[in-house]
């Protein structure tokens, strides 16, 4: 494993935009942290686990659309006020993670809980992609 830290200079245009107002070019521009998930699947349900280390319900967004399943976040890192800010390897880290979702499982029924930084999602099957068993007739 390598620990190799880079310093780098400040992006002045991505300062600029904000400055200027513009948060939402600012918030295109922001690198996003893939959160790492652990996915579990059986016959009724996939259950999704994401890290989302810091992250605040008001600060989580998970939206489904066109197949699509998203999940961003944003964490708060408090720091106090009379405290100077020497080096900070993640300031404020943004979670952003997408997922395609088949049409198999019902999106209208997912159930989402977010508690000690980790977000669970459970997506039921719908009905008619639930697995079942035919019974065979003999004669």
């Amino acid at each position: 494993m390598s620990d190799n830290t880079q310093v780098t200079q400040r992006d002045e245009s991505a300062v600029s935009t904000a400055e200027n107002g513009n948060a939402a070019r600012e918030q295109e521009r922001r690198v996003a942290v893939t959160p790492p998930v652990d996915i579990v699947e059986d016959s009724k349900a996939v259950t999704l686990w994401a890290d989302l280390p810091g992250v605040s319900k008001d600060r989580l967004d998970i939206r489904v659309h066109d197949g699509s399943l998203t999940i961003e976040g944003e964490s708060a890192v408090p720091a106090a006020s009379n405290v100077r800010l020497s080096h900070a390897e993640v300031r404020a880290p943004f979670f952003a993670r997408r997922f395609t979702i088949s049409d198999d499982f019902d999106t209208s029924k997912i159930e989402a809980n977010l508690k000690d930084g980790v977000l669970k999602l459970v997506i039921p099957r719908r009905e008619r992609a639930q697995p079942r068993r035919i019974e065979v007739n003999a004669g």
